[in-house]
């Protein structure tokens, strides 16, 4: 089912920061890795390429997503952005998401249009 903020997720937005935390370690920030389109309907195309340690990874797969409350969820196989997402910002052209891997890692997400 797709939530209250579902109008203002649908579009293309870049991905202008995808970044990784753990306490006590150097986070790992990259910039400006691609772009993710959502539309109305709950599907989704990710165009996403990035180098880390000399290891290219690209996400071209389709996806589905639902949004309720603060929640988002990405549903896609194989993909780094497959997660429920928490919204810890969310303006008409500029969003931050974040999500843990439920032990010390978190992931945060900021997307622009």
């Amino acid at each position: 089912m797709l939530g209250s903020c579902s109008h203002v997720l649908t579009g293309t937005w870049t991905v202008q920061k995808y970044e990784t935390l753990k306490p006590g370690e150097k986070g790992v920030t990259l910039s400006n890795i691609g772009t993710i389109t959502f539309q109305n309907n709950g599907n989704g195309e990710k165009n996403i390429s990035y180098a880390l340690f000399d290891l290219v990874r690209e996400d071209n797969l389709p996806f589905k997503w639902t949004s309720f409350d603060s929640y988002i969820t990405i549903e896609s196989e194989n993909s780094e952005f497959a997660k429920l997402w928490i919204v810890t910002k969310s303006k008409r052209k500029a969003q931050v998401w974040k999500t843990t891997d439920g032990a010390n890692e978190v992931k945060v997400l900021e997307l622009v249009k």
